[in-house]
């Protein structure tokens, strides 16, 4: 196989694994990755199609993968495994346990799919690797995983949240924007509170209470880093 054939399988190869990936992929943002001709990552989509892989192109948007398509177990670098295992450390310092649960399933899955050499480094780093925490801090919650499915599919949240200030709590109907965390710390969510008519910090060890409703908002516009710039004196 010459250089060339070479080149180009890699490339299909990381064109599978992009469309895998990400929602849509562009044929220029693809061409602009591997330095070639917007017209050779049109030839290569049309060689992969040929070759069974279902892509649907979107006319003026990209292309994606037909839902349900799932494409082989993808092998990972040495490094790349490293990096899953030291992020496992880091999450499951976090004070969410939706979250904790969620990702150890996932690097379960990650694992399984190593090469036997590879696991066996990846259980020795795990062994290795470690962060600090305050076992002090005992704040905890189980509502992450939950929160980011209504962020992400644009649901109202209705919550009962406690404020210390008050020494009260009050059923709030919120739409979640945003979501921060210090490591090892509590989580917060930024939403609009229809209550107060205004963006508000949901700290969740203060939330009482959550339900997803099925109602929808309209996304808003500004940018978490908007918000940072103009609240910045809330955090």
């Amino acid at each position: 196989m010459s250089d060339k054939e070479i080149s180009r399988l890699s490339r299909l190869i990381a064109i599978l694994t992009q469309l895998q990936s990400k929602r849509l992929v562009t044929s220029t943002e693809v061409a602009e990755k591997f330095k070639v001709s917007v017209r050779t990552i049109y030839r290569d989509i049309k060689t992969l199609e040929q070759a069974g892989v279902p892509i649907i192109t979107e006319e003026g948007k990209g292309y994606s993968l037909m839902d349900g398509f799932r494409l082989p177990p993808v092998m990972f670098t040495e490094n790349e495994a490293n990096a899953f295992i030291t992020a496992e450390k880091l999450v499951l310092l976090n004070k969410d346990t939706s979250l904790i649960k969620s990702y150890v399933d996932g690097i379960t899955k990650i694992k399984s799919v190593l090469r036997s050499n590879a696991k066996d480094k990846a259980a020795l780093l795990s062994e290795r690797v470690a962060f600090e925490q305050n076992s002090g801090d005992n704040i905890t919650s189980n509502f992450l995983s939950s929160i980011q499915i209504a962020l992400t599919n644009f649901n109202v949240i209705s919550v009962e949240y406690y404020s210390p200030n008050n020494d009260e709590t009050t059923k709030r109907y919120i739409e979640p924007f945003a979501l921060i965390n210090d490591v090892g710390k509590s989580w917060y969510l930024i939403a609009w509170c229809r209550l107060r008519k205004d963006y508000r910090l949901f700290r969740f060890d203060r939330i009482m209470k959550i339900e997803i409703t099925d109602e929808k908002f309209t996304p808003h516009k500004m940018s978490l880093q908007d918000y940072l710039e103009r609240y910045r004196n809330k955090f």
